[in-house]
């Protein structure tokens, strides 16, 4: 039935002069119950004996309607969804949500110290995502050790997320011009420094195991090839138009810079070749970035209070504890946990919700798998008139039928890991 309508278009064999052996074309669903379809891609593949001579993507068999949900609930409660779209990336997606509300209010912060708050905990979900795709990639191709491995620093990232807000996944720890600031204290900052030192070593040894190994080079060097004009006719991002030479950072954009990121200094590297294993470089390089970066904050937070003339000299614990104490005592004595005056004030602010100032705004934070973008469009009102996002992954779906073409079936599994997709983000 397939042959007949849908790709009629298609020839259905192939003669090889040389031999004479006649090879018919078929047609091979992957997908969408594929361990690694990343979700429930399914990509109709028409093969020419083991070369892949077409591929048509196929999505939406987990729409659920996000931006509708969206926008029939207030701006508060609509955070929540935003963990539930690329569920690897869940803070960084908050972000940019809550960028654009603070952009429609017109108060938006790039040195408080929320701010530099937001900063950590994206770094840490640039990590966290970055851990699960190359693990999960690694061992689609076959290398079990970086998966062990990788899962075992995630985990220790997911503490982070449950002693800030409670959850190990679904966060929804970002409050538009502020956090939740019930988890923060100097234990907090105290494991994170040590996580991260832990951490760098576990990068390491996860680049130097793949890095030195012939079959991962073989099976990444030179497959799913993306060139520079048709990264930038595709309106690539992130590591994917990095990967191609072209240097765009949304952190490093100066004129258009967000959050803290304008203060900081740090690299964003470059491909040579727009190749798998060129992604798979600068993901590595990126997480060793972001614990740069993440130092960078903390050594901040450190330097004002210096300049309130307090001895740097002394035991880290108990600076941490001054650092507690100064910067980070925002919870007063009468909170929503002890006070019912409080939790009906709490749960009034929740259900009702704000009246944001009516506009149009578009926001975009440079999230793990590249721009996310987000519309809002307000009324006046405290839900969203209209609600729109921009998905790199969508964007980096649509790349993967040009890509593919003249590989072998087995090199689809390394062209998606390399391209890093999560369906949640595109069946929204």
């Amino acid at each position: 039935m397939l042959n007949n309508n849908l790709y009629s278009v298609w020839s259905n064999s192939t003669t090889l002069n040389n031999n004479n052996l006649k090879i018919k074309n078929f047609t091979l669903n992957f997908g969408p119950q594929h361990p690694a379809s990343h979700g429930v891609l399914r990509l109709v593949l028409q093969l020419n004996g083991e070369l892949i001579e077409r591929a048509d993507p196929h999505i939406g068999f987990l729409h659920r309607g996000t931006e509708k949900l969206i926008e029939n609930r207030n701006y508060i409660q609509s955070l929540p969804y935003l963990d539930r779209m690329d569920y690897i990336s869940m803070m960084s997606q908050e972000h940019g949500f809550v960028l654009a509300i603070e952009e429609l209010l017109n108060t938006t912060s790039y040195t408080s110290t929320y701010v530099q708050i937001r900063v950590i905990f994206d770094e840490l979900t640039r990590m966290l995502n970055h851990f699960l795709g190359i693990a999960t990639h690694s061992l689609d191709i076959g290398s079990m050790s970086p998966a062990f491995w990788a899962f075992e620093e995630r985990e220790r990232i997911m503490e982070f997320y449950e002693r800030v807000s409670g959850a190990r996944m679904h966060a929804a720890f970002y409050r538009p011009n502020d956090i939740d600031w019930s988890g923060i204290n100097y234990q907090f900052f105290i494991d994170l420094t040590l996580f991260l030192r832990d951490s760098f070593k576990s990068i390491t040894e996860i680049f130097v195991l793949l890095s030195t190994n012939k079959i991962w080079k073989l099976r990444l060097v030179n497959i799913g090839t993306l060139s520079y004009e048709d990264a930038i006719k595709f309106n690539a991002s992130g590591v994917v138009l990095r990967s191609v030479g072209y240097k765009k950072d949304l952190r490093l954009i100066k004129n258009n810079s967000y959050s803290f990121y304008w203060y900081l200094k740090f690299n964003s590297y470059l491909g040579k070749r727009g190749d798998s294993y060129d992604r798979f470089l600068i993901r590595i390089r990126e997480m060793y970035e972001s614990i740069n970066i993440i130092f960078q904050i903390i050594n901040n937070l450190i330097l004002n209070l210096n300049q309130q003339n307090f001895n740097l000299n002394i035991n880290l614990f108990l600076l941490y504890k001054f650092l507690f104490l100064q910067d980070f005592n925002k919870i007063n004595k009468t909170t929503k946990h002890n006070s019912m005056e409080q939790l009906i004030n709490h749960f009034k602010h929740y259900s009702q919700g704000l009246d944001i100032p009516a506009g149009v705004v578009y926001s975009a934070v440079e999230s793990p798998k590249g721009e996310f973008g987000v519309t809002l469009i307000s009324d006046g009102s405290s839900t969203p008139y209209r609600c729109k996002f921009k998905s790199p992954a969508y964007t980096h779906l649509s790349i993967v039928p040009k890509l593919i073409q003249g590989h072998m079936f087995a090199d689809m599994i390394t062209l998606l890991g390399s391209q890093d997709i999560v369906f949640g983000e595109i069946d929204r």
